[in-house]
């Protein structure tokens, strides 16, 4: 077994195929089972970004839009589907429909079982890693950090990608795929599809994210230099390097509804940061709900600047409205209704609070604590970006939030790969330094808080970054997936 022509030991190549049979007797192998397949229209994301699920029906029934382009990804944690509506998003923009095909919502197939066993082992990994510090120096951050960046980590992702094609045999094997992870993109390359752009995600080079046959696109020259040379994949080894036209430096994936409204937006923070109005944070739990903790003590934090109109909070649950009760709990102040406003699984309401948010001609959203949760994954993310786009401060693990356009403070990563994310951001002028303890990042809050000076330069920076095309991924890597026949 070779990958980009670099040999695979038989011992690792055994201990692959070993995997592979490990999966089969745990979950079977459909890969000659007929799936057919429909599309459907999705509640929240149907409207804004045109997207079309791909679902298993009962009869063969795929009837595909003019100008079609398959969005591939899995629900793991929030990052794939955020990133995968930001491709969405773009491709909307720019004339094509979307088709979202998650390989991890066909409880029926193999590919879906395997996909959510190793999706809840992560989960688990992540609540851990924050709970217990010698889990995570032990065990957590070095599987991240370095496990995963060995080639021959890619060798057991690649066999068991092998059980996730069924999904793929009524599909046209010519219409562009975009993979916002690296199973639908290997899954989609073994089924022969031809036009696969694999839009990989984070600052970190890591062989878990390679799809030999796929154009692997990056969001920073970071990445594309580690890629290209893929250096450190294998211990005090010189490797051959990915050939130059399976790779390309794209910009950040950024949707297209905050892309072209970056310099009002920015504008807007610049005035409520000069005339002393309250800075708006928005604090955003992942899809794991890891951290909770951490967000605690923030909030705590905040809590008497909230009382004296210096600063609202937006906090977003996500899916995970027991992390919010939870909060309750150790903040009896959220129990406040005068204080504390909670927008739950009412998506209309949801979507009407965070735009005249954006507006900013309403003062309740410049008031008190607003907290979010929807049982909806599709609601539960994207509230985030509508609220991105009003929010003065995210706050939030230096994840694939990191590349977006909004001023960033980084609290504790949950891996070590994702270091890298708030180091970029730092670089370019758009984010802080990681924040490990909550006290380092209650410090920094209380000097944003104090120098307002620190979010106009933020803004400026991400204006500045919009004109030299860093936000561009989007865009970028649809083009390339719908022009890859020539």
């Amino acid at each position: 077994m070779e990958i980009f022509n670099n040999s695979i030991s038989n011992k690792d190549y055994k201990k692959a195929v070993k995997g592979q049979k490990k999966f089969i007797k745990k979950f079977g192998d459909d890969r000659n089972t007929e799936y057919h397949l429909g599309l459907t229209d999705n509640s929240v994301i149907t409207g804004p970004l045109g997207v079309k699920n791909i679902v298993i029906t009962d009869e063969k029934n795929l009837q595909l839009p003019e100008k079609p382009i398959i969005i591939g990804n899995i629900r793991m944690g929030f990052g794939h589907y955020r990133i995968s509506m930001a491709i969405a998003s773009a491709a909307h923009s720019l004339g094509y429909t979307p088709l979202w095909l998650d390989l991890n919502s066909f409880p029926q197939t193999t590919c879906t079982k395997i996909i959510s066993y190793q999706n809840n082992l992560y989960s688990m990994g992540s609540r851990l890693s924050q709970k217990f510090s010698l889990f995570n120096k032990l065990f957590w951050e070095p599987m991240n950090y370095e496990g995963f960046k060995k080639l021959s980590y890619n060798a057991g992702d690649q066999k068991n990608a092998e059980l996730m094609t069924p999904i793929f045999r009524e599909i046209p094997k010519d219409i562009p795929l975009i993979a916002t992870h690296v199973w639908p993109a290997q899954a989609a390359i073994h089924a022969g599809m031809k036009n696969v752009v694999n839009a990989i995600p984070d600052n970190w080079p890591m062989a878990l994210h390679l799809a030999e046959g796929a154009l692997h696109t990056v969001q920073t020259y970071n990445t594309y230099f580690g890629y290209r040379s893929l250096h450190g994949f294998v211990d005090g080894k010189v490797l051959n390097p990915i050939p130059k036209d399976q790779i390309m430096y794209t910009g950040h994936y950024i949707d297209d509804e905050m892309v072209v409204n970056i310099e009002n937006d920015c504008a807007k923070r610049i005035n409520r940061a000069k005339n002393g109005k309250a800075v708006r944070f928005l604090l955003t739990i992942g899809g794991a709900g890891a951290q909770g903790e951490f967000f605690e003590k923030i909030i705590k934090f905040l809590l008497p600047y909230v009382k004296e109109n210096k600063a609202a909070i937006y906090v977003n649950c996500g899916d995970y409205q027991n992390v919010w009760e939870n909060m309750k709990k150790t903040i009896p102040e959220l129990n406040d209704t005068n204080l504390c406003k909670t927008h739950f699984n009412n998506w209309e309401e949801e979507c009407t609070f965070a735009n005249k948010a954006i507006d900013g001609n309403d003062e309740n959203s410049s008031a008190g604590i607003h907290a979010f949760c929807n049982k909806d994954i599709f609601a539960a993310v994207y509230i985030t970006n509508l609220l991105i786009r009003a929010a003065d401060v995210l706050v939030t693990k230096p994840s694939e939030l990191a590349f977006y356009p909004v001023p960033k403070l980084f609290i504790k990563r949950v891996g070590g790969h994702e270091m890298w994310g708030a180091i970029h951001s730092a670089e370019i002028g758009d984010g802080t330094q990681e924040c490990e303890t909550p006290e380092y990042a209650c410090s920094m809050i209380k000097l944003m808080l104090e120098d307002s000076e620190i979010l106009e330069s933020m803004c400026n920076s991400i204006i500045r970054n919009k004109k030299d095309g860093v936000y561009d991924g989007a865009y970028n890597a649809v083009k390339a997936a719908v022009n890859m026949n020539n």
